[in-house]
């Protein structure tokens, strides 16, 4: 029992280190600037970078600068096509099983939550049709250069299957899932994929960005 109990306790240890170190790891990450000279224009394209605490997302125009969602989120893929009129988009990308299977966090399991840091190749894009958020903790407003908001734009829509474009309806009337690319596990999860879209339009962000609070710290 002895011998048992001692094996636990270094299971446990171990576990703990490689959870302190993966958290370390991503703090170090997301204070690492990547694209360091860039400053916001005074003009340009306003988008919102969001989160809900854990999880982060885009909020982008239906239409700017050249680039149109219309020919991907249309509104007969919401279960109400009226609330297609609010105007945005509320983008996150994540993977299908944890996605479908918490609609609410109170619904996380450990389970669904190993399943997804282990790695899963079936993601997910969740889009929302929303209105201008209010500015808040939550929500903050950045604004892009025409070509840094067309980059962002190219990078979202690769991370969409469009030879697979089924989809279904969301948790609510206004929003809807896509199928998605990429593989997600502890590294490249929804939050990194953020920090990967922001800095991919040119914006300074971490050069690694796990957590909610390594994408929103920054702005």
């Amino acid at each position: 029992m002895a011998r048992l109990w001692a094996f636990v306790e270094l299971v446990i240890g171990a576990i703990a280190v490689v959870l302190l170190g993966y958290g370390a790891a991503g703090m170090i990450g997301g204070v690492l600037p990547a694209n360091v000279g860039w400053q916001a224009p005074a003009h340009g394209v306003p988008i919102v970078v969001e989160t809900n605490g854990i999880h982060t997302g885009i909020i982008v125009p239906m239409t700017a600068v050249g680039v149109d969602w219309r020919d991907i989120a249309q509104p007969a893929d919401i279960a109400d096509p009226r609330l297609a009129a609010r105007g945005y988009l509320a983008i996150g990308w994540g993977e299908r099983a944890f996605y479908l299977g918490t609609p609410r966090w109170t619904d996380i399991r450990l389970s669904t939550t190993l399943h997804a840091a282990t790695g899963s190749d079936e993601t997910l894009v969740h889009i929302e049709h929303v209105s201008w958020p209010a500015p808040g903790e939550d929500q903050r407003v950045v604004v892009l250069r025409p070509a840094e908001y067309r980059r962002l734009a190219t990078f979202i829509r690769a991370s969409m299957d469009g030879a697979h474009p089924a989809h279904r309806f969301g948790y609510d009337r206004h929003d809807v899932f896509y199928q998605g690319r990429g593989r997600y596990d502890a590294i490249r999860t929804c939050n990194a994929w953020t920090g990967d879209a922001l800095r991919h339009a040119g914006v300074r962000i971490g050069v690694w960005t796990p957590f909610s609070v390594t994408v929103m710290g920054w702005f």
